[in-house]
């Protein structure tokens, strides 16, 4: 006679079989992975761009915000968090820092280059002053841009072409990262991405460091994150 109370007992201690039909398909020849391939193409791109955008992206952050918990848990066993910012609809990863704790940095340090610093100033002015006064949308023209970027460069540098040149690909970068969309040639609108890469304390900051290299006190203006860093800003900006 069978003692099926120990058998049962001993069968607790198992995991139960998962049917065949019910097991996860492979992905690819030996995958071991158990995410669907729509997540795992999710934490991918949050790996590999500085920022995922609903407005541009809106399968994949439905997506994200449907299986939120379990990206976080496979960024977190590479020492790396998650944000989720849901009002402005932007999420970016920042790499995990303690004194407590050994931990590997997974992610390499971009910061915005002297061009791309004072297009955003620029951009992170207007948008603070046009929602200020009560719009919605705000917008620029590249000439504007450029305009406005030149006045922070030395006047006696007389290599103008290739400031603008600067100017132009620092443009085009931000609009890569998603901070500003063209809407039409030359034309963009400036997105709420700007707030997360400049705070106001960080504007204020840069705007005191330009006000000075403007007066002539320290010379010609170099790369403002060399002088004033800010860890937040800058993992925002990976």
């Amino acid at each position: 006679m069978t003692d099926t109370t120990t058998a049962t007992a001993d069968e607790a201690g198992f995991i139960s079989p998962v049917a065949m039909e019910d097991d996860p398909a492979e992905l690819f020849a030996g995958d071991t992975g158990a995410l669907d391939a729509d997540v795992r193409r999710v934490l991918v791109r949050l790996l590999q761009r500085r920022f995922l955008v609903a407005d541009r992206n809106r399968a994949q952050w439905r997506t994200l915000l449907e299986n939120q918990q379990v990206i976080e848990s496979r960024l977190h066993d590479l020492f790396v968090h998650l944000v989720v910012d849901h009002v402005r609809g932007v999420a970016y990863k920042r790499q995990v820092r303690s004194a407590e704790l050994d931990v590997p940095v997974l992610l390499r340090d971009e910061p915005y280059s002297r061009a791309e610093t004072l297009v955003l100033v620029h951009l992170r002015t207007v948008f603070q002053r046009e929602r200020g006064a009560g719009e919605t949308s705000v917008r620029v023209d590249v000439e504007e841009i450029e305009a406005t970027a030149l006045t922070y460069f030395d006047p006696d540098d007389t290599n103008v072409a290739t400031h603008q040149r600067e100017i132009r690909a620092a443009v085009a970068r931000l609009a890569k990262d998603g901070i500003i969309d063209e809407e039409s040639e030359g034309r963009f609108r400036v997105t709420a991405l700007v707030e997360v890469v400049l705070s106001n304390e960080r504007l204020a900051e840069l705007r005191d460091w330009l006000r000075e290299r403007a007066e002539g006190r320290a010379g010609v203006v170099g790369t403002p994150s060399d002088e004033t860093g800010d860890d937040e800003t800058e993992e925002a900006a990976r």
